[in-house]
């Protein structure tokens, strides 16, 4: 069963993508950017990204 989700057309760009999507978009490009090992967790409140929370190893060799 798919769930179809409507839009509020005020808030959608005139290439179809939503600001808060893009600006969400480019933040975790920027994170990725400086990640060389860890992880990325992004929490969504109403269709929106609220937080991005980024975890990174050290690897420590003998």
């Amino acid at each position: 069963m798919s769930e179809h989700k409507a839009i509020d057309i005020r808030h959608v760009r005139a290439d179809g993508q939503r600001p808060d999507i893009a600006a969400s978009i480019d933040k975790v490009r920027g994170v990725l950017e400086g990640l060389r090992f860890g992880s990325i967790t992004l929490t969504v409140h109403d269709a929106r990204v609220v937080q991005i929370d980024v975890t990174e190893k050290t690897r420590l060799t003998s």
